[in-house]
């Protein structure tokens, strides 16, 4: 078994290298922990990447590494703000007294049957992801262990699945549309 070449750099270069790409990334960030965390990513997927020993130029090869996290953390946040504008706009919805309203828990079953139909149009790893946590109260860590894949993963599968329910759940024949 043969030991990996260690790195052509010198560990002061490596240092110089992290504090220029965590400010790189904390001026991109809204959030210095994560910048720090993403910086610490950086270097730990330069560890685990096996042709460090042919990169010819290792600071600009790190900084391709950081702007590749960087856009993976500005579509994660872009997937958290839709989930929690979700959880508000469902939060901000009346209740209404359906005991003293039969038409409002006729309407009410009604829009469960066109959810259930636009629950059946996703695919089965996302429905289960939206089941999962809306239905059964599950965390996005459990719901990750449970399916086998990354919480990143089932961030991205219940914010898919909000989405087209929402946008599906808006264009439903007779539905009256906002102005």
């Amino acid at each position: 078994m043969s030991r990996p070449k260690p790195d052509p750099v010198s560990a002061d270069a490596f240092r110089g290298f992290y504090a220029d790409i965590l400010h790189f990334l904390r001026k991109r960030t809204d959030n210095a922990s994560d910048a720090a965390d993403m910086t610490q990513d950086v270097f730990t997927q330069w560890l685990d990447y096996r042709d460090r020993a042919k990169v010819e130029q290792p600071r600009a090869f790190l900084f391709q590494m950081a702007r590749n996290l960087l856009r993976d953390h500005w579509r994660k946040q872009k997937v958290r703000r839709t989930v929690h504008q979700e959880q508000a706009d469902r939060d901000a919805e009346p209740v209404t007294d359906e005991q003293n309203d039969p038409m409002a828990a006729a309407h009410r079953l009604q829009r469960l049957e066109q959810l259930k139909e636009v629950l059946a149009e996703l695919s089965p790893r996302r429905r289960e992801a939206l089941m999962l946590h809306r239905f059964e109260g599950l965390s996005q860590a459990q719901i990750a262990e449970r399916m086998g894949v990354s919480i990143s993963m089932v961030e991205k599968h219940i914010a898919f699945a909000l989405l087209h329910c929402k946008q599906r759940l808006q264009h439903v024949p007779g539905k009256e549309q906002p102005e």
